[in-house]
């Protein structure tokens, strides 16, 4: 008798290839009532997942390398990516595998056309598949890792060239959100503080969002309310001030942030020039974490689900360890706005 395979199961259920992939891996997006059938289908079957015997065979690492820069400190050391990992860590270990933290840092720009991690991690079989942060993705790398046939998928802002699998938040409708959240409460005139500027992904996909809800409501941008620079307490209250500085009727009636910190800084500087929050001024900011909830006022702010990404570049390097084959896919995770007496007019 032949070995029952994933088509013989998608068969009999009546489902396509990839859903039994999915419900072999888990995967949020199918119902438990198709989880229920398709797997009650695999014990008549006495159906043996194909990537199990195929780990076997090959002497599964049973790893995962999630792949990083750790010299961008502010970017890894916190909360956000504790999250991500917590949320990887939840379903790989439903099957049986560990996550190795690997640092892309020690690669020198001399060896970006192969990089150190190829034969570290991907060559000498240490893992069986990676989790890169979007920084690190060169088209070099892609082609190194497509020629291999080896799993990975991208956490970020991935490139518009990528033809591989990535996940992220959805910044771009973040900034629409937060927008017309402020739009709705009858501000008109908004500006933007904090991040790296123009032509960095996370603040390109955030301000744009923004511009994009003006623009529905028959609004516009002006760029010199667009403020770019490192996004911590001290740049919010020096772009605050620069911002109360100007004349009366090109101030801001609102002000959007990239983090909490840009925010408190923001707040501080407002009260320090007597402006009424959120009477004269709306604030409002990406991320609840940490501050949001405890400002004075509450900050209105977008919640960003990083355990979520965690979870979702898990199940889908899962899958993709399980069925190579499978096309690429792109997520995006849908942010959530919270709604304090930051912006309540």
């Amino acid at each position: 008798m032949s070995k029952i395979t994933i088509n013989d199961i998608a068969k009999a259920a009546g489902v396509a290839k990839s859903t039994v992939s999915k419900v072999l891996n888990d995967a949020a997006s199918i119902s438990d009532e198709t989880k229920r059938k398709v797997r009650d289908i695999m014990k008549e079957m006495n159906y043996t997942p194909s990537s199990i015997a195929t780990q076997l065979a090959r002497q599964s690492s049973f790893n995962v390398g999630l792949l990083i820069d750790l010299s961008r400190k502010d970017d890894f050391l916190n909360h956000f990516f504790y999250a991500i990992i917590g949320g990887i860590e939840s379903v790989i270990g439903k099957h049986q595998y560990e996550l190795t933290i690997c640092n892309a840092s020690s690669e020198s720009s001399s060896q970006q056309d192969s990089p150190a991690f190829m034969n570290r991690l991907v060559r000498n079989g240490k893992v069986d598949g990676l989790i890169m942060d979007s920084s690190i993705w060169t088209a070099e790398t892609e082609r190194l890792l497509a020629e291999l046939q080896f799993p990975y998928v991208l956490i970020g802002d991935a490139p518009a060239e990528v033809t591989y699998s990535a996940v992220d938040i959805d910044n771009e409708n973040g900034g629409r959100l937060l927008a017309a959240h402020l739009i709705e409460r009858g501000y008109r005139r908004l500006a933007f503080i904090g991040g790296e500027g123009a032509g960095e992904p996370l603040f390109d996909r955030r301000v744009g969002g923004c511009a994009n809800a003006l623009r529905e409501h028959g609004l516009t941008f002006d760029p010199r309310l667009v403020m770019a620079g490192t996004a911590n307490e001290a740049t919010g209250r020096l772009f605050m001030e620069q911002l109360l500085a100007l004349p009366a009727e090109e101030q801001p009636d609102a002000v959007i942030c990239m983090n909490n910190y840009t925010a408190f800084g923001a707040l501080a500087a407002a009260h320090a020039a007597g402006v009424s929050i959120p009477t004269q001024l709306g604030i409002a900011t990406f991320d609840d974490y940490p501050l949001a909830p405890y400002t004075n006022p509450p900050l209105t702010c977008l919640k960003m689900d990083t355990f979520e990404l965690g979870v979702q570049a898990a199940q889908m390097l899962m899958t993709r360890i399980s069925e190579p084959a499978l096309s690429a896919e792109q997520r995006l995770i849908p942010a959530a706005l919270i709604t304090r007496a930051s912006t309540d007019r």
